[in-house]
């Protein structure tokens, strides 16, 4: 999961981009990069870090230009390297840019492939810079001398879906030419374009979440829909194609969980409202399981699950509260990289009100569980503050597969509700009981605001893979990967590069 924004302005991006950035920093907060296109140059800087701690006046007035891109990270694929933060950029066949949000499920093949084939040089284990280089190469294959044309972009994007396989909402700049975006053929993970207009003209921006549009004075216009290509030139005239065969919405079920900010709206969805339907309908699960005259008082785990308990409140009519109160100044734990940092930052991150617990049977209500670390801790506090009974709801079904389009959760023994039932699950949380959402009544949750969306990326629930290439070979080599991390040498990489080689063949 990462934030992305592109922009094409009639005056300087970068303290745009740098804002719109700030609205994303929820999507990631291990890195941040911004480039900027002036002329045929281009300007940038990243870095690890938050975007306020990354960038000075110093960087900001070295990013001129009235186009631009940027993003905020947090790594599934590659490292935490600050070699690996975004924007990459290529110089051939023209300059080009690239942020991207998502996980390419088959770029180690694509590199590999860029190696024998497209004679092109890949420097990280980011799939990023392996997607910007499919992308170059296609523009290359599509162009004739040096112009360059939306035609010809539009065909480098038709033949990019039928190579890359995964998860992709991804922002470039071409140097002197304009911003080009596009969304993967099935619509995985979010992204949108709004406009403004101006004395000069129409200004746009895309984004990974309308929050990002609204929050600068940017008028949302649409999503962009699975396959499409988008390319604003530097004058402001905007181009689009649908570039994919057979394009199917299936955006990801988690977005409307966790990941994204409330207050957005993604693929006609209102974040907001479906986490209220959240509630509604696991209101009605608890009230079919248990009685509702055992449970004293409602709390949410802030703050995204927050909705979900005050409609869950609501329609149980019990009494809502706040237990536990939250630092801010403390990063979402489910986005640190470590199960030992995530759980030393539990406690630092909430602080419980022992006055709402003491003597009570208390609901707590959390947007998911995913590793079980948090919600472990989580009803202990409970407990040491006085709670007489702890009962645990999640507004989500158990996760219980990897996620491999873009979300870190990619090892099965690292999900702790994979092979266990929810008795088992409730007892390693050490809940007196334990609720969790249905996997229908999730997507119901978000359908009922948009009847449209009848199909959803939901594997970390269901096990369903969309894009259809993911096997029980392809998951174990990416929890071998993750467990068995090692230096790569020379040696390792000609080794590699050639029995893939011969598989090729």
């Amino acid at each position: 999961m990462c934030g992305i924004v592109g922009v094409v302005s009639h005056g300087p991006v970068n303290q745009l981009i740098y804002d719109a950035l700030l609205l994303l920093q929820h999507r990631g907060q291990d890195a941040a990069g911004i480039a900027t296109n002036h002329g045929n140059t281009f300007s940038m800087y990243k870095a690890n870090g938050l975007v306020r701690d990354v960038f000075r006046t110093r960087n900001m007035r070295s990013l001129p230009g009235n186009a631009g891109i940027g993003q905020v990270r947090y790594p599934t694929a590659g490292s935490s390297s600050e070699e690996e933060a975004q924007p990459f950029y290529v110089n051939a066949p023209f300059g080009i840019i690239l942020a991207h949000n998502g996980n390419l499920t088959n770029w180690e093949q694509l590199k590999i492939e860029m190696f024998k084939n497209d004679r092109r040089h890949v420097n990280t284990d980011s799939d990023s810079e392996v997607l910007l280089n499919v992308l170059a190469h296609e523009i290359q294959q599509a162009t004739t001398g040096y112009s360059l044309d939306p035609s010809a972009l539009f065909k480098a994007v038709s033949v990019l879906h039928t190579r890359v396989r995964g998860s992709y909402a991804v922002v470039a700049q071409i140097a002197g030419y304009g911003l080009l975006a596009f969304r993967d053929p099935f619509g995985i993970r979010p992204l949108c374009i709004g406009f403004n207009e101006t004395d000069k003209g129409t200004e746009y921006m895309l984004a990974s979440e309308s929050v990002a549009l609204e929050g600068l004075g940017f008028r949302f216009l649409r999503d962009v829909t699975p396959g499409e290509a988008i390319f604003i030139d530097l004058d402001g005239n905007l181009y689009n194609q649908q570039c994919a065969d057979n394009p199917v919405l299936n955006p990801c079920a988690f977005e409307f969980v966790y990941l994204a900010r409330p207050d957005s709206i993604i693929d006609g969805a209102s974040v907001y409202a479906s986490r209220l339907k959240m509630g509604e309908y696991l209101a009605e699960k608890i009230r079919r399981e248990m009685s509702a005259g055992d449970i004293d008082v409602v709390m949410p785990i802030p703050d995204s699950s927050r909705p979900a308990a005050m409609e869950l409140a609501l329609k149980l009519n019990l009494d809502y509260r706040e237990g536990f109160i939250k630092n801010r100044y403390i990063g979402r734990t489910f986005i640190m990289p470590g199960q030992a940092l995530r759980r030393k930052s539990v406690r630092q991150k909430l602080n419980a009100i022992s006055s709402e617990f003491k003597g009570k049977s208390v609901l707590l209500v959390d947007d998911s569980i995913v590793r079980g670390t948090t919600s472990r801790e989580i009803v202990q506090m409970a407990r040491d503050s006085g709670a007489k009974r702890v009962i645990f709801a999640s507004a989500a079904p158990p996760v219980k597969f990897p996620n491999v389009y873009g979300i870190d959760m990619p090892t099965r023994n690292e999900l702790i509700a994979h092979g266990r039932t929810d008795e088992e699950v409730c007892r390693e949380i050490t809940a007196d009981a334990l609720v969790y959402q249905d996997v229908e009544a999730l997507k119901r949750s978000i359908s009922d605001l948009n009847p449209a969306l009848k199909d959803f990326e939901a594997s970390c629930f269901d096990g369903v893979y969309v894009t259809g290439d993911i096997s029980r070979d392809y998951l174990d080599r990416v929890e071998f990967a993750r467990n068995n991390p090692k230096p790569v040498t020379e040696d390792a990489v000609r080794s590699q590069l050639n029995l893939n080689l011969a598989r090729v063949d």
